[in-house]
Order: C-alpha cells, then structure tokens, then sequence
C-alpha cells in the first residue's frame, strides 16, 4: 500500500507524462541555459504540473525542481524534481530520459520514483518499504568479484582531465568484465533488478540522482559518492553498486 506522498509523487509523475508525452517527437523550440544544458516547453510545463499535484497535497513542503528553483529549503521535507532528465535525449527523439522525483527529510533521502514514459518503465521505493519496477519487486545482483562485474559509466568528464583518477579508472575497467555507457535511468533501473552489478558517474547533480539512490538501496545496493561519502544536495559524483561490489570499487578508485 503507497504512503500517501508516494501516491502524491506516482500521481505526479502520470501527470507529467501526459504533458511530455504530448511534446515528444514534435518540433520542440530550445533554450540554453546558463550551464549549457538544454531547456523545453516541456521541461517547464511538467515541472509546473509536478508542483501543483505535491503542493496541493503536501503545501508546508520545500520544492526544488531543476527549472523552477529552489523553495522553503528550509523545511524538513523537500520534494527534489527533475522534470525531465535527459533533455539531450528527449530533444533527439531518442526515449532514454525519465522525470524523476524524490523527497528528502531531515536530510536523508526516503522516497524516489523514475518514471520513463517513451521507454515504457515506473520504478519507485520508499525507505524500509523495497523497491518496484512496475509492480514487481526489485533485486540487486549477487555478484562479488570484479572480474564478473557489469558496470555501466557516464558523465566520465571530471575524470578524463584529473589525472590520477583517470588512470585509476583505466585500471579498473582493464579488470571487470564488462563496461558499458547505459546513461540517464536506465542505468540505475539494470542494477535495481540484478541485470548490472555498478554505475559509476561524475558531473553529476542531486536532481539526476536522488530518486535512483532511494531505488537502488530499497533493491538492496549501495550508493555513495566517488569518494565513499554519501549522497547529498551538493553531490557531484555517484557509485551505486549491488553492495557486494562497493568496497572493492571503491577502493579501486582510489589506489
């Protein structure tokens, strides 16, 4: 049975999809934004929709959504919304982009709901409760050994021009088994049901990740930073993994 803002966030979610759903595939104009990244008609109207279905429910709640800013930071829950994630994807017609919407309270991360409308997936997870794609319960892989590991990257920016890291994960890669480049949800939804065993990313933003993170530990992984600390607003590296492989990653990285 849904709590009632899990119900609030599903329900927000089906709403988006119908407003996104309704510009896909058309001939979209696109702003840039200060930061490079694309912005359409649709991202803002379906944040716009997101908010009125939350606030209408939850109206003491704080409201950060990547087009619209940042609201009442200072309560103690948050809704964290990216109304679509993938803009790049969605403007090429291509369906690797998902509208993503989290809640924190006092600080920790509990609800997170993935929704990718053009590829046909709903995943979602509340702390303590599991996580679901599509109703079926999630599971994270059993895989312990690096040499057996399918681990997907993305967003590898930061670490192409560090150096030492970048060597790091030249190592690493020489030692799994498979490494591939999943991106957006969908890399985070294969490790939730047991298909990949990591995810490794940088230049990341807390928007791209907070649902996930809730979805991949309710299947029973682990998720932190690059540098094993835990995932937060300020957030700009991630490590998601089937729990098995954390520490070895981890470490990886680092030596």
């Amino acid at each position: 049975m849904a709590s009632p803002e899990l119900q609030a966030a599903l329900d927000a979610v089906r709403a988006a999809a119908e407003v996104i759903q309704g510009y896909y595939r058309r001939n979209l104009s696109i702003r840039i934004k200060a930061d490079k990244s694309p912005v359409t008609e649709a991202d803002v109207r379906a944040e716009q929709v997101i908010q009125e279905v939350l606030q209408a429910r939850f109206p003491g709640y704080g409201f950060y959504g990547e087009e619209g800013g940042q609201h009442a930071m200072d309560a103690e829950s948050i809704w964290i919304v990216d109304p679509i994630d993938g803009t790049k994807s969605f403007v090429r017609e291509t369906p690797f982009f998902s509208t993503q919407i989290a809640l924190l309270r006092a600080g920790e991360l509990v609800l997170g709901v993935s929704n990718a409308s053009a590829y046909g997936e709903r995943a979602w997870a509340e702390r303590g409760q599991g996580a679901f794609l599509d109703g079926t319960p999630l599971r994270v892989s059993a895989i312990g050994a690096l040499t057996e590991a399918f681990i997907s990257v993305g967003n590898l920016k930061s670490l192409a021009t560090s150096g030492a890291d970048w060597a790091r994960f030249g190592a690493l890669a020489a030692r799994v088994s498979r490494l591939r480049g999943y991106g957006d949800f969908l890399h985070y939804h294969l490790p939730a049901r047991g298909a990949l065993d990591a995810v490794l990313e940088s230049d990341i933003n807390i928007l791209d990740i907070a649902a996930l993170t809730v979805i991949v530990r309710e299947a029973g992984g682990t998720v932190s930073e690059l540098t094993g600390g835990d995932i937060g607003l300020t957030s700009a590296t991630i490590l998601a993994t089937n729990g098995a492989l954390h520490a070895p990653l981890l470490e990886a990285m680092r030596q």
